[in-house]
């Protein structure tokens, strides 16, 4: 999973009209560490998901205008738009059938 910058991803979201998931963490929080183990399990298993990482620390316009309220959190991008956001991570099969759904 590749770490993004809060540029490459507001730059990603201005120009690609194509679906992407962000990961946001921050490297102290032991359910993010957690929730990074299962979703390199994804990864795995769906080679070609659009999911990057971003620090939430390195992210401040982002977090306040997508109104991210706490971490672990992963959003989806369609179209150019928030439109889902995710803030409990239960179990590998769970976060894998979150990620199938679209729209």
């Amino acid at each position: 999973m590749e770490e993004w910058s809060e540029k490459q991803i507001q730059q990603w979201c201005a120009e690609s009209d194509d679906s992407l998931f962000v990961y946001f963490y921050t490297p102290i929080c032991g359910t993010c560490k957690v929730t990074e183990k299962m979703l390199q399990v994804i990864v795995a298993m769906e080679k070609d998901l659009p999911l990057v990482k971003c620090n939430v620390n390195f992210c401040p316009e982002l977090a306040q205008s997508w109104k991210l309220e706490s971490v672990p959190c992963i959003v989806s991008i369609e179209q150019r738009q928030l439109t889902r956001k995710r803030y409990r991570m239960q179990a590998v099969d769970d976060l894998l059938r979150w990620f199938q759904h679209t729209g």
